[in-house]
Formats: C-alpha cells, structure tokens, sequence
C-alpha cells in the first residue's frame, strides 16, 4: 500500500490517466473518497495521456504524486514503465494502477476485483463453463476473474479470430481449457457471459441467442443500459453493468494509494449505486 502517512491536510496528488479520458468517472468516485476519508488536501485529477507520454510524465513528478487509475490506451505502457509488477499485472501484461513506493512506481490490476466483485453481486458464486465476448485487455482480467470462481472452461467469442492470443495465453497460464467461437449470430451456450464488447459492437452481441437463466456481465456503463443488456432482459436472463466493475476496482485503487479502507457507502452514493 501507499504511506498512509498522507493525512488529512497534507496534499497529495491522483488521477486517472488515458486517451480519451474526459468520460471517466474515476474523479468522481475518488474525490468522494478522499473527502470522506477527510482528506481534505489531496486533490484526484483527469490526465489525457497516450502510451508514449508516460516514461516523461512519469520521470517528472513530484513527491506529492501518489498514484494513478490507468484506463485505455495506456495499461500496457504502464506495466513496461513501472519499477515494480506485481504478479497479475505481468500475467495480464497490463496495469491499470500505478502506486508511488519507496522502490519506485509499482503495477497493479484492480481490474480482476471489479469483475468478479461484478459477478458475485449478480448471484455468481460459482461457475463452471462461462464465455468471453471479445479478446482484448479487459477480457484478459475478467479470464483470471471467472477462473477464480472455479471455471473449467471458457468459450472465447469474436469476430476476429487472430486477436485472441492474449486472452488464450492468460487462460492457459491458469490451466483454464478454452476454445474460440464465431460471433456469428449464433446462441452463447454458456451460463455465465462477460462482455468486454466496445458500444461500437453492441449491435453484433445484442443479435446473439439469448436465453432465461443466464447471467450476463457487460463492462460497459454508458450509454446504459446498452443493447446487449436490453436483449438479455428481454430474454429473461440476468444483467449486471459496468458500474459495478467501475466502483469495486476503484475501492481498491483508493485503498492502495491511501493507505486506508475505502469508504464504501460513501463511493457507492457518488455513483448513485444502492
């Protein structure tokens, strides 16, 4: 964890860092945060930032810098640039933490938490055969997330077969067996889902077959709710959204560079979430 010797008073810089980054509704939940923590001299910015920027970024800081949210493009740059990678984000080849230490800037994924906090409130306690939609960073953390709730075999579907090496590659590192599917308009056979499908794709995951009985964890939190949720919904299964995942690796995040419990209910109400 950070040095929680940053009391209330003693101002101590955040932010969350990407491109875009203007959408992010990190500094709401963490100046929620620090404000009920009464930390009233830390201050938790929004950073447009791409991959190349941050070796410089980095190098420039002060000592108030404590810490920050990685979003996308930047994850993978922030595991190459960090001093320190904690074992998951090796795995996932990315990080979407940065946490100022004594020995320098450490590599987190929070990720992981958000997505299986995710499943566990949408009655997910256990699964055995779960599916993927998309391959990117994202489904590689919600892989590590669905192995930890026991998966013993995960459907990755795509449109694009040739991207899934990444989230193979972590899948196989757990000992998780996995295939690739189509997204070809076909019904998702699994009773778990994790969608990491951008808004662009929405339309593809919403055609997909849908039933009563499965519970369906789309990523994504605005618009909201999306189409993909909508066609669950209509089908009877069960939907949990992005905010979720959004609020839970957040808890996290502020736990880390804080040095202190994070203030649930408080975050929990700056999102509007019960």
């Amino acid at each position: 964890m950070a040095d929680p010797s940053g009391s209330a008073g003693t101002g101590r810089r955040a932010a969350v860092l990407g491109r875009p980054v203007g959408h992010s509704l990190s500094p709401l939940l963490h100046r929620a945060a620090y404000a009920a923590l009464g930390l009233e001299g830390w201050t938790y910015d929004a950073l447009d930032v791409g991959p190349e920027d941050l070796p410089v970024l980095l190098a420039g800081l002060g000592e108030e810098w404590c810490g920050f949210s990685v979003t996308m493009p930047c994850k993978q740059a922030a595991v190459e640039v960090a001093d320190v990678v904690e074992p998951l984000p090796r795995l996932l080849r990315a990080a979407n933490t940065l946490v100022r230490t004594g020995a320098g800037w450490r590599a987190e994924n929070t990720d992981v938490t958000g997505v299986g906090m995710a499943l566990r409130l949408a009655g997910v306690e256990q699964v055995s055969h779960a599916a993927l939609l998309g391959a990117g960073g994202t489904a590689a953390a919600a892989a590590v997330a669905l192995a930890s709730l026991g998966a013993e075999a995960v459907d990755v579907v795509v449109r694009d077969p040739a991207r899934t090496e990444d989230v193979l590659r972590v899948l196989d590192a757990l000992e998780v067996p996995a295939r690739v599917l189509p997204m070809s308009g076909g019904p998702v056979p699994a009773p778990v889902v994790v969608s990491t499908v951008p808004v662009a794709g929405q339309p593809a995951v919403a055609a997909l077959g849908w039933r009563a009985g499965q519970t369906v964890l789309d990523v994504l939190y605005d618009p909201w709710p999306t189409p993909l949720a909508r066609a669950v919904t209509a089908a009877g299964g069960t939907v949990a959204g992005g905010l979720e995942v959004l609020f839970w690796q957040a808890t996290v995040q502020v736990e880390l560079m804080t040095g202190r419990p994070a203030p649930i209910e408080a975050m929990r109400a700056a999102l509007g979430l019960r």
